[in-house]
């Protein structure tokens, strides 16, 4: 917690001094600055804010936290190409777009529903979790283009989970084009590393009142 609540400063510190800079300065710093929370957060991404924000703290917390190792661990045996990190009392999910897309299309590749459904069978096991949906793209092509995409890219992963039985009232879909670079937009290797799908995972609120309770199972 104390390592969180550093990089959270250091990165309120960074923020007010990028407040001039343009999108490329801002993704060099982020890149630079090393570790997806700090690029995140320059650029204000919301899914580390919203995991940071969620936390709970104390004996509740810990309860949380073990319920999400559980949750975490069953996402990456079920999802071995995507991302999964521990934050906090949550879980980010990355998925890679290059392999949930085509080039320029938000319709998921067939080769990737399965994995996708894996995740939405991990979710339907853990009713008791919000999730957060977020796109985003690299700086290739117009803001409009790149804010249009990972709208609908957003959009079509949420509403496939929902196909796959994720409750509606769970899910939360943002988007932000080329805003939100977790890398410099300086290779073609970190560009792929933004044409991302982002997930945030963390506790509602009855997930919550068991664990203040002392009840969380």
């Amino acid at each position: 917690m104390k390592k969180i609540i550093f990089l959270v400063a250091a990165v309120s510190m960074l923020a007010a001094g990028c407040a001039s800079m343009n999108k490329q300065q801002k993704g060099t710093i982020a890149g630079a600055s090393g570790g997806a929370l700090i690029g995140a957060a320059v650029s204000g991404g919301s899914v580390w804010g919203v995991l940071i924000g969620a936390a709970v703290g104390g004996t509740a917390g810990n309860l949380i936290g073990k319920k999400m190792d559980k949750q975490a661990k069953e996402l990456k045996q079920a999802v071995p190409t995507a991302e999964v990190q521990r934050v906090g009392e949550g879980i980010n999910v990355t998925f890679n777009s290059g392999l949930m897309f085509k080039i320029n299309s938000h319709e998921i590749s067939d080769s990737y529903k399965d994995d996708l459904a894996a995740a939405a069978g991990v979710f339907n096991n853990h009713p008791e979790t919000h999730i957060l949906v977020e796109g985003h793209t690299d700086d290739t092509g117009s803001d409009e283009l790149n804010m249009n995409l990972s709208q609908k890219r957003a959009e079509t992963v949420s509403a496939f989970l929902q196909a796959n039985g994720v409750a509606a009232s769970r899910l939360q879909t943002k988007w932000y084009g080329e805003t939100q670079p977790k890398f410099a937009n300086d290779s073609e290797e970190n560009r792929q590393k933004n044409r991302r799908v982002e997930l945030a995972v963390y506790a509602n609120d009855d997930m919550k009142s068991k664990a203040k309770e002392g009840k969380l199972e």
